[in-house]
Parts: C-alpha cells; sequence; structure tokens
C-alpha cells in the first residue's frame, strides 16, 4: 500500500517511523524543512517525497500539521488526490478540519476522515518521533455518513499493525467536546501552575508530583494557541468548572475549614477511582 504523509513531525515522523518499522507499506512524505526531510530520507522513515507526481497513487494520505495548514494543504491539493484515496487528518481538533475538508472530499470524490491519535510527548519535532510512539495507544476517528463499514476495517488493520491498541469512533463535535477536559485544559493548567514564583525554588524539593503536574508546560505555544482558539467553546467551559473547584478549596483554605477540605479531597479522591484509569 501507497501512504503520503503531510508533515514530518513529532507525530508525523513517528507515523513515518512506525509504518517503517511493522509493515511493508511504500512510504512518501513531505516536510516544508528541508533538514527534516534529509533527515527522514536518511533514516528510513521515508521512501521518497511526496508531490504531484505521486499523490495520486497513494492510498492513505496522512496529515499531520496544524489544523488551518491541513486546510490549506487539501484546498492546494485536491484536483490531485485520487478517488481511491484516504485522507486522514491527525489534528487536536476536529470540528474546524472537518467542516472544511469533508465538502471538498464530497465534491472531489475521495474519502476523509478526521483523526487523532492519542500519542506525543512534550518535545516536538522529527528528531523526538520514534516507532514506538503509538504502541497501545488509542486511535481516534471520526466517520460520517460517506464512510462504509469496510474502509473502517481497512483502516483498523492499518493503525493495529503500526502499534495502536484500540480505535475510537465518534463525531467531530464529541471529540472536541471531549479533548477540551482530557488534554487542552490540562495544558493550560500546567503552563498557569509553572509560573508561580516557587517553581524557581524547587530544586531539592520536587518529585513526581511536579514533574507529572509540569510535563506539558513545555508546548508549542504557537500551535496550542491555534487548537485553544479552535476550540474555545468548549475550553471556556471546562476552564470555568475547574476554576470554579479551586475556588472551593481555597475559600475552605482561607477559613481553615478542615470539615470541608475533608470533603473536597474526598470527593476528589472518589470521583478518581470512578474515571479508573492512570
Amino acid at each position: 500500500m501507497n501512504v503520503g504523509i503531510v508533515g514530518l513531525g513529532l507525530i508525523g515522523g513517528s507515523m513515518a517511523k512506525s509504518i517503517k518499522a511493522h509493515t511493508l507499506h511504500h512510504v512518501a512524505g513531505v516536510d516544508l524543512d528541508a533538514e527534516t526531510m534529509t533527515f527522514a530520507r536518511l533514516c528510513g522513515a521515508i521512501d521518497e517525497k511526496l508531490d504531484e507526481t505521486n499523490l495520486g497513487e497513494c492510498d492513505i494520505i496522512l496529515i499531520a500539521v496544524r489544523p488551518g495548514e491541513a486546510v490549506k494543504w487539501v484546498i492546494e491539493n485536491a484536483e490531485n488526490i485520487d478517488k481511491k484515496t484516504v485522507v486522514i487528518d491527525l489534528c487536536g481538533v476536529k470540528r474546524a478540519v472537518t467542516e472544511r475538508v469533508a465538502p471538498i472530499a464530497r465534491e472531489r470524490g475521495f474519502s476523509y476522515i478526521g483523526g487523532h491519535p492519542m500519542a506525543g510527548r512534550e518535545r516536538g519535532g522529527f528528531v523526538n518521533s520514534t516507532d514506538g510512539m503509538f504502541d497501545g495507544a488509542s486511535m481516534i476517528l471520526t466517520p460520517d455518513e460517506r464512510t462504509d463499514a469496510a474502509l473502517l476495517e481497512r483502516l483498523k488493520i492499518f493503525f493495529t499493525d503500526i502499534g495502536f491498541g484500540s480505535l475510537t469512533f465518534t463525531t467531530p463535535e464529541e471529540h472536541d467536546r471531549v479533548i477540551a477536559f482530557t488534554s487542552q485544559l490540562a495544558h493550560i493548567t500546567a503552563s498557569a501552575y509553572v509560573k508561580s514564583p516557587s517553581a524557581a525554588k524547587r530544586r531539592g524539593f520536587s518529585g513526581g508530583s511536579f514533574r507529572d503536574m509540569t510535563r506539558v508546560a513545555r508546548l508549542d505555544e504557537q500551535m496550542w494557541t491555534e487548537l485553544f482558539l479552535d476550540n474555545a467553546d468548549n475550553l471556556t467551559e471546562e476552564l470555568e468548572i475547574f476554576i470554579k473547584n479551586l475556588n472551593e478549596y481555597l475559600y475552605a483554605l482561607k477559613a481553615a475549614d478542615s470539615t470541608e477540605l475533608i470533603r473536597l479531597l474526598k470527593e476528589g479522591r472518589l470521583k478518581k477511582a470512578e474515571a479508573g484509569g492512570n
């Protein structure tokens, strides 16, 4: 099978490396950074450059760039995408991309599905990509009324072959609603938390809690700003809930109310138990 990858950063690079490590698929990739293209060719992550000459040969095209750039790429290259091709964007938000790409796919006749791999690292770029990035991870897909069962079965085989542990199917709306809590709020929280003056005095006093809490504060501010604004309605709602919850702890502390603190902490412990997982 011929796989095209647009963007060879952390996610796109890891996709390329995973495909070459676990399958016999042919990979054509493209990235705006010339050095990245050189590294990708030298390490065997891609077999050739993806361009207008081989775009029509792709069975699957994975778009691993920011939402706005993903839409722009589809608009500029739609006429060269074959009707047999399945286009999957790997962006961290889905409504902003699917609302613009799905109509183009319908008009041109190729298949399109929104996707989001639930894996990553705090440091981006091809240099940090690995062929084990997606081992055991969940791959989210947002099929629509044009997506048939046979295509989903093909994609299940493709993604599990390269390491994913499961596939989750949802709508773009539900994806953005949930991801506002599970990912975007966590990044905002880490960014705000590490701004305390106490962070500079932490050496010798910090352990796993500080590390876990601040890991994702090493973010790409340009990319995450775009993701936050594309999902501002859902993220604003989650942030308001979080601030309300924090204020309950603040008021209990100011009042030296041990009964209320115990209640709040117990409530949090039980909620975590109900949620399960890590």
